[in-house]
């Protein structure tokens, strides 16, 4: 396992700090949302069942410590409660933290949501101003509104696996769950936008996310240059349909990836490995030119670059002002140096220390910090009540189910 530095907690970004968020998420794309919250200063509390928690608290291998991997990755900067929504107590607890709270994020359908009585319409009554958002397979409108709804499944609908992969090949996911985290990513910004027009208007707003649009918007271009040309659209691997020489390249040891994106660069590059002839030819002058002949370019590129090793290229590509890059593995990746100074990667100074990829961007200078770790399951449910101004409210423990059946049917990993 990579080294990574180990920070102690911090106050980090500060942006949200005090907003409540309601947490009543699970697997990925619904956390991963109140992460990115939590990761602004947001108080998250993330509600679960006793014992079992999140879905994700028991997906592995891989572990560390018994602490599944999957899990951490996703849920640092929350605390964890306890409520069993099926006793009277419970669910008396459950519409008092609504009360509280300024945000609710669910997975759960909107069945289970109405039946809990914590439905948009329903939470309204206990919160008239709450931001209250749903993230799903499929939204809460549309006849696939009741279908479960997958990672997988997004990215077969949105048709991103039929782009995706080589020419002549069976289509292929994406390499990460990309439906989980842009449904997640959607939901955590559309929620930020809700609170900003609330403090101008004073108003809630009911927030609806579906993993299966946010994979297909993820397609925009590829639907938008259909939808005006009426060009089918194929799976090109490791290369772009829309410019010409944009895409994978072996070297005399690795491959590289090759960004020729504009004229200016295409000639660059060209007098860069000593092809001035190819960057002086009217015939690929333009991106047009160079894809009515892009077989013949390429060929001539390549045949140059099987010459030195990638890392021979990389420096001049560099020197160049040419955009050209490794394809690296996911160890290669947690040991990039420039990722590596942005502080992207680190550990946390708990026990055990887990480590956790950063938020990703730098707010007055700096990388983000962290509060605390990711919660045991309901470690902090007297805290919560009692921070939350709900101590007098007995919270009945273990989020049971209703003839063993969970109270939103089968569970749906987002």
């Amino acid at each position: 396992m990579a080294q990574l530095e180990a920070l102690a907690p911090t106050r980090g970004f500060a942006l949200l700090e005090g907003i409540r968020v309601l947490d009543l998420t699970s697997s990925v794309a619904g956390p991963y949302a109140t992460m990115l919250l939590a990761d602004l200063g947001a108080d998250v509390v993330k509600v679960e069942r006793s014992g079992a928690g999140d879905d994700s608290r028991s997906w592995g291998p891989p572990f560390l410590d018994d602490l599944a991997l999957w899990f951490v990755s996703v849920n640092r900067n929350k605390r964890s409660a306890n409520v069993d929504f099926v006793e009277p107590a419970g669910r008396a607890t459950l519409h008092a933290m609504v009360a509280a709270c300024d945000v609710v994020v669910s997975t759960l359908r909107d069945s289970s949501m109405r039946r809990l009585g914590i439905a948009y319409d329903q939470a309204k009554l206990l919160r008239p101003d709450i931001v209250h958002c749903s993230i799903t397979g499929f939204g809460l409108t549309g006849p696939n509104r009741d279908l479960a709804g997958y990672d997988l499944i997004a990215e077969g609908i949105s048709g991103v696996m039929d782009l995706t992969g080589e020419p002549g090949q069976p289509p292929q996911k994406v390499g990460t769950p990309a439906a989980d985290l842009l449904a997640g990513m959607d939901a955590a910004y559309a929620i930020v936008a809700a609170l900003f027009d609330r403090e101008r208007t004073g108003a809630g707003h009911q927030i609806d996310v579906s993993l299966t649009e946010s994979m297909t918007r993820f397609l925009t271009p590829k639907l938008v240059a259909y939808l005006g040309s009426g060009e089918p659209q194929r799976r090109s691997g490791g290369r772009d349909s829309v410019i010409a020489i944009y895409q994978v390249f072996e070297t005399l040891d690795e491959p590289l990836n090759l960004a020729l994106g504009n004229d200016a660069i295409f000639v660059r590059f060209c007098r860069a490995i000593g092809r001035a002839d190819l960057a002086d030819d009217p015939a690929n002058a333009t991106n047009r030119d160079r894809r009515a002949r892009r077989s013949e370019i390429v060929e001539e590129i390549q045949a140059v670059l099987r010459t030195d090793t990638r890392a021979h290229w990389l420096t001049l590509c560099a020197e160049a002002d040419v955009p050209a890059g490794p394809i690296n593995r996911v160890d290669d990746v947690v040991t990039d140096d420039h990722l590596r100074t942005r502080r992207l990667f680190y550990r946390t100074s708990s026990e055990p220390s887990v480590p956790q990829v950063n938020t990703g961007w730098h707010l007055d200078g700096a990388p983000n910090g962290y509060r605390s770790a990711p919660p045991e399951c309901g470690a902090q449910t007297a805290a919560v009540l009692a921070d939350w101004g709900l101590a007098s409210v007995a919270p009945a423990l273990d989020l049971a189910a209703e003839d063993g059946v969970p109270l939103d049917g089968p569970r749906r990993p987002r």
